[in-house]
Order: structure tokens, then sequence, then C-alpha cells
């Protein structure tokens, strides 16, 4: 099956490796969004099916914590699964993104085989309504 897929991060290079980490991970790709910080990705999420969100922390305009906020204020958006892919991993700034709805999380650099099984365990449980 194919994703919609929506990778939120300020650096185009880091846009980049994450969508060729993608493909070396073998996740199917229907559409692929890319935004620079979280409101161009709320703005996108308004416009677009989403399967699944991968967001950066720390951006400038509308950081990941501040988005994460926004959709779930947002009913037609806030049950976009999100992961956040960021260096930072405080246990305490985790706990409290998971407690707002956030799925998973990656800590930068991501191996092709971590990113599989997070987007895995992240749709199964989406799909059988776990979320």
């Amino acid at each position: 099956m194919a994703y919609n897929i929506l990778i939120i991060d300020d650096s185009p290079t880091m846009r980049t490796i994450l969508v060729k980490t993608l493909g070396m991970a073998e996740i199917e790709i229907g559409e692929l969004y890319e935004a620079g910080n979280g409101q161009e990705a709320l703005d996108i999420m308004d416009g677009n099916w989403i399967d699944i969100a991968f967001a950066d922390i720390n951006m400038p305009v509308m950081n990941g914590i501040e988005m994460v906020n926004k959709m779930a204020e947002n009913g037609q958006i806030k049950t976009i699964p999100v992961v956040v892919i960021s260096t930072e991993g405080s246990k305490t700034r985790l706990q409290g993104l998971m407690d707002k709805g956030v799925k998973g999380f990656l800590r930068k650099p991501i191996s092709p085989e971590l990113f599989k099984s997070v987007v895995d365990k992240v749709l199964a449980e989406c799909v059988s309504g776990k979320s």
C-alpha cells in the first residue's frame, strides 16, 4: 500500500535525506509533500489527505510543538499521525508530545530499518484503531 507522506523540516537537505531514507526503507510513497515549518504543514494538511507526517521540533515561523498543538484543535487533521524526528530528545519533552498525540519519535540520524519499523508500527496502530 502506498502512503501519502508529509515531511516537515526547515532544512531542505534534511528533507532530501528523509526522502532517500524512506526509499531505502522500502516504504511505498503515494504522494509526497514537504513543508519548511509547521504553518506550511498545516496548510498542506488542510487541503490534502496525509497518512503520516514526520516533523522536526525546532523550526522558524511555527515549530513542531506549536504545530501539534494546532492540529489537536482542528477536527479534520487531529487524527493524522505525527512522528517527531529530531536531534533533541529529552524525556520530559517527548512525554509532553506523546500526551498531545504524537505517535512516535526518531532521533537523527535515522537508519532505514528503524524508519520502517516506526512507520509500520504507527500505521498499524492507526489502522487497528489503537491511536
